[in-house]
């Protein structure tokens, strides 16, 4: 496993550490340099050991560069981060969630290890691993570790059942992603595992999150607040600034990744938020999602068209940009409209809301026809 990964990030060049947030840039002429020593079996420069002691106390004075650094190639993709659904598998069942049913299905270990090539191949950093429940699939170890030698730096998605496991935990603690987010549903047994519909959920996330504060996790808090829980809002707050956890709190449903109303009516209508109008992201462009059969979308809301990595492989990427330009473009209940701009919702989401028939005002600020 590599102490430091060194890699093009659009027109940057990073030094990153496996398990920390923080990272350093470096001009074109020092990547080069490095690229040059891993070739030619050089040891780490001086001016490389001296400010990685700096930023996080590791000497690497004298040490074999490909040793102890992994300097990633250049792609001709643009692809710097991705999301993966590793399975949509999940051991709650939230009123919440947006994956409507939650199959435990997928490719196989070998299809999943080819998967992360293509992502390394397409210029993939940062990589998000999500489900369901990542932590409950077979093969979350093999990905997760996987995912960390070919020079990815890794965050991981979790509703947190699984985090008080030993194996678990010494997985995690050996090779520490550089985020942890874990979600909260409740600040008391009955509220947590009624919403979870799991009884003994809250006692295992319980567990869970103190075994990761213990070994100094970097977890971040979702506190999710539906009908069911808002009156914990509050409590759950506490909850994380007790653990010492930031956290950031969520009202707003959406509905399913298939047009489906079901997650809508679990909204806490007076804790909704009005969201920022919408002005572009870069889904499609330098970002990609992978469901659990290896299909590649926009992101995890604009799901189709995909494509097929299994079948397309890398070269299917090039279609993707093409892809999120026309999922952009106005549809439906939007086409004409004149004040776009300022829009709450893309136009992906906004369209799940239009087959949803949820009500205009949950995704649009000019409810009135005009």
């Amino acid at each position: 496993m590599p102490r430091l990964i060194v890699a093009p990030f659009l027109d940057d060049r990073l030094v990153l550490n496996p398990g920390s947030g923080s990272g350093l840039k470096i001009p074109p002429l020092k990547y080069a340099e490095l690229q040059h020593l891993t070739t030619h079996g050089g040891t780490v420069p001086a001016w490389l050991s001296a400010v990685v002691e700096q930023q996080w106390s590791l000497d690497l004075a004298g040490r074999t560069l490909t040793d102890v650094v992994l300097v990633r190639k250049e792609s001709p993709y643009g692809y710097v981060r991705a999301s993966y659904e590793i399975n949509k598998g999940c051991d709650y069942d939230c009123p919440h969630c947006y994956l409507g049913q939650k199959k435990f299905e997928g490719i196989t270990a070998r299809q999943k290890l080819r998967l992360l090539e293509i992502m390394r191949d397409a210029g993939v950093v940062w990589l998000q691993i999500t489900g369901g429940e990542p932590l409950i699939d077979r093969h979350f170890p093999l990905v997760y570790q996987r995912a960390q030698e070919l020079g990815m730096m890794v965050a991981v998605s979790s509703n947190g059942s699984q985090l008080h496991k030993p194996a678990i935990l010494d997985l995690l603690a050996r090779h520490r992603p550089y985020r942890l987010t874990l979600s909260v549903y409740g600040a008391t047994a009955d509220t947590y595992d009624g919403f979870t519909r799991n009884r003994g959920a809250f006692d295992r996330f319980t567990r869970g999150l103190a075994a990761a504060q213990a070994i100094g996790l970097p977890v971040r808090l979702n506190i999710i607040v539906g009908e069911h829980n808002a009156h914990e809002i509050e409590d759950m707050k506490a909850l994380a600034d007790r653990h010492g956890f930031p956290h950031q709190v969520y009202t707003n449903m959406s509905p399913t990744i298939d047009g489906g109303a079901e997650p809508l009516p679990s909204q806490a209508e007076d804790y909704l938020r009005k969201r920022s109008p919408f002005t572009g992201c870069n889904a499609g462009h330098t970002f990609f999602h992978a469901d659990p059969f290896a299909k590649v979308s926009i992101c995890k809301v604009g799901r189709d068209p995909q494509i097929d990595l299994m079948t397309e492989g890398i070269e299917g990427l090039r279609r993707l940009g093409g892809i999120a330009d026309s999922l952009q473009l106005r549809t439906g209940g939007c086409s004409g409209c004149q004040l776009s701009g300022t829009c709450w919702t893309c136009r992906p989401l906004a369209k799940l809301y239009q087959e949803a028939k949820a009500p205009r005002k949950t995704y649009c600020q000019h409810p009135d026809e005009r």
